[in-house]
């Protein structure tokens, strides 16, 4: 793919795509399958960059994965890890780091995980000052609170409640509910201040069921990890991507659609699904069914003022939205944006700005003024960040020309997203 990919403008948009398989799922689904008794055959498996190092780290850990022309089998390995040394690499894969870490943290091994230098400037300190507190003996390898990590072999202990600060990042949560039935004894987690992402965590908690270990919360601050092992479902299929479902619906609604999604619907384990309220809060006509979501635009987009914290990652449509909604849009409490794949509010404004909006940017806000008319064939950086590159390409549903530079960023979660685009939009 080129450097700079230049898309023209479409007014129009429709026809239906088939989403790939979640990326959340996916990674808890490969995670939980090679700790599970028993052979695990995954349908649906999303095959992207922050799979496929989560597939390559199992392996190096001994896990042995086989493809089947209906998806793969992960020989799961009865609880932890046979391998007690490795060197992991995790690229930007914030869903596989930060769940290994916990889990080898647990597997009386020397360990070492780290990924990109994005990846070293995410932090992950919250989870580290977690698994200490039962025990386990984490290093820092270059800067404090970040990876890379050094793992070494201990002796866990779970007699008191297991503490978790919760406002950072969900996925440290996760990472802890994940790794808890290691320990082979029952465990209780107390969260520390709000927990954002709740719907990332119901998807854990969701995919933590399907392999046996069903656990017991008390609204968000307190969970009951039962004294139970994992066992293979047999067979578990992975549902379409909803974060990515939101850039299809997104295009119906500029481009008139209808637009149709396929592989997610209203029977969704994930929050993302919800980006079908704003779409509908924005004017736009929304329907939903087992397995599929369909979105038709109708007039000029409505500004909206909302709460955004439970579909982070689909929020990122909505700021591209608002560059055509007839006033300015509020997206609030998004404070996790800026210790995703880039600083998401700080990227955003700046490429928002080029398009020729005003964006008043807060610590956990956007405020989104549309400019009289966008600026067009303006080259958007997208910081090697994948949702960046996506979410604006949507500029050209809205008739306007856009160049979107690194497309091949999109690699880490849809490989084929601008095909797919193009499909909808006659481009």
């Amino acid at each position: 793919m080129a450097e700079v990919l230049e898309l023209k403008a479409a007014r129009a948009a429709r026809g239906t795509v088939r989403l790939p398989g979640s990326k959340s799922i996916s990674n808890r689904v490969l995670l939980l399958a090679a700790l599970a008794a028993g052979d695990t055959e995954v349908r649906g498996l999303l095959d992207a960059e922050d799979t496929r190092v989560m597939r390559e780290a199992l392996e190096r850990l001994g896990v042995a994965i086989t493809e089947r022309s209906s998806g793969l089998t992960v020989a799961g390995a009865g609880g932890v890890f046979r391998e007690k040394k490795a060197d992991l690499f995790l690229g930007n894969a914030g869903t596989a780091l930060r769940p290994l870490t916990a889990a080898l943290a647990l597997c009386e091994g020397e360990y070492t995980v780290g990924g990109v230098p994005r990846m070293h400037e995410r932090p992950v300190g919250d989870l580290v000052d977690a698994l200490r507190a039962i025990g386990a003996r984490i290093d820092y390898a270059d800067t404090e609170g970040f990876p890379p990590l050094a793992i070494h072999p201990a002796k866990v202990h779970v007699a008191g409640p297991v503490p978790v600060k919760g406002d950072v990042s969900s996925q440290f949560l996760s990472a802890l509910l994940m790794a808890l039935p290691l320990t082979g004894r029952e465990a209780t987690i107390e969260v520390r201040g709000e927990l954002i992402s709740k719907p990332y965590v119901e998807i854990t908690l969701n995919v933590m069921r399907r392999f046996g270990v069903a656990v017991e919360r008390d609204g968000w601050a307190r969970f009951r990890v039962p004294r139970a092992r994992y066992s293979s479902p047999g067979t578990i299929y992975v549902e379409g991507d909803a974060s990515s479902a939101s850039y299809f619906l997104a295009a119906g609604a500029l481009g008139g659609g209808p637009v149709r999604v396929e592989g997610v619907g209203r029977e969704s384990i994930q929050g993302d699904v919800r980006f079908t309220d704003v779409l509908a809060a924005m004017g736009a006509a929304v329907r939903m069914g087992d397995g599929w979501i369909e979105c038709a635009g109708r007039e000029k987009l409505v500004p909206i003022d909302v709460d955004v914290n439970h579909i982070p990652d689909a929020a990122m449509t909505a700021a591209v939205l608002a560059l055509f909604a007839g006033g300015k849009t509020r997206l609030r409490n998004i404070a996790s944006w800026r210790v995703k794949e880039t600083d998401r509010i700080a990227a955003m404004a700046s490429e928002l700005r080029k398009l020729g909006a005003s964006v008043e940017e807060g610590s956990d806000y956007l405020a989104i003024t549309p400019p009289a008319k966008v600026k067009p064939d303006v080259a958007i950086d997208t910081y090697d960040d994948h949702r960046m590159a996506m979410s604006f390409s949507l500029v050209a549903l809205g008739g306007v020309p856009v160049r979107i530079t690194n497309p091949q960023c999109v690699a880490k979660t849809f490989p084929d997203y601008f095909a797919a685009l193009a499909k909808i939009c006659g481009q």
